[in-house]
């Protein structure tokens, strides 16, 4: 652990270098605090404001809860045409179709999730399930992600995420069920379920856990700050988890956002993504 070395990925087949004896170098870098946000609760001209207008002139409702609507500015659209084809193996395209959506987590503009209260990130998640359910019937991949903050290239500062569903599977979540695939034909056990419980057993990376969930670094995390979330029973998909395990998971997402936003004594600006 004070020398370099490489550390196997397994959901990714990959290795990851690690420079331990880095961190001993002297730090002459500069420290500041970034300036404090003053977001508005609510701002008629926000976008994802509840009885504002969007881009494309469509009128939001005046909601309370969570709000779902397509992107305006969408990536994957489920008409597209096939692409043409190529006098080359080089040069080759294949067909990309989806949908993509916006869903806002509150109609309150100045919150973010660490900051909302255990009913409403509840009713996040099952919006979530929902959303799997109903576009995973379509497609074979459905990725809910949010980018938090102006770092992270959020043009809003309204609590928000997308979810795209697509028609093929993307680089990372093919890498990752080939390499789940291989596992459980080798060890029979799931890879992540044999993870979670070694790291649980270790506690040298966890970060916080319940019963039904637990939170570590990665051994093989290739960001600063990287954290992994993981269910302790074997569960695929988001719909597939039990009304306890909605509640406990609402629960361990506060705690650890909580604990980011105080580590940096910040709105802690992360990307977060969930993998089926």
């Amino acid at each position: 652990t004070e020398h370099q070395h490489v550390r196997y990925n397994p959901l990714r087949d990959d290795w990851v270098l690690v420079s331990a004896h880095r961190v001993k170098r002297p730090w002459q870098g500069q420290l500041e605090k970034p300036p404090p946000e003053d977001v508005p609760r609510w701002d008629p001209k926000n976008p994802l404001c509840p009885g504002a207008t969007r881009a494309n002139g469509e009128l939001n409702p005046k909601y309370e809860g969570t709000f779902v609507f397509p992107n305006d500015f969408p990536a994957l659209q489920p008409d597209a045409p096939e692409p043409d084809n190529n006098d080359h193996p080089l040069f080759r395209a294949a067909p990309a179709r989806g949908v993509c959506q916006v869903m806002c987590f509150h109609p309150w503009s100045d919150l973010t999730l660490p900051l909302m209260s255990l009913p409403e990130i509840r009713a996040v998640i099952d919006a979530w399930a929902k959303l799997m359910t109903e576009l995973g019937a379509s497609y074979p991949w459905v990725q809910i992600f949010e980018n938090k903050g102006a770092m992270m290239g959020c043009s809003n500062p309204h609590p928000h995420c997308q979810v795209w569903a697509s028609s093929f599977l993307p680089n990372e979540a093919s890498l990752e069920d080939r390499s789940q695939r291989q596992h459980l034909s080798q060890h029979g056990v799931p890879m992540l379920l044999e993870y979670a419980e070694q790291e649980a057993r270790r506690k040298e990376r966890l970060v916080v856990e319940n019963a039904d969930w637990l939170v570590v670094v990665p051994y093989w995390a290739t960001w600063p700050y990287e954290t992994l979330l993981l269910p302790r029973r074997h569960v695929c998909r988001l719909q597939d988890l039990s009304d306890s395990e909605k509640d406990s998971l609402a629960s361990i997402m506060q705690r650890l956002l909580i604990k980011y936003d105080n580590l940096f004594e910040v709105s802690f600006p992360y990307s977060m993504g969930w993998h089926g």
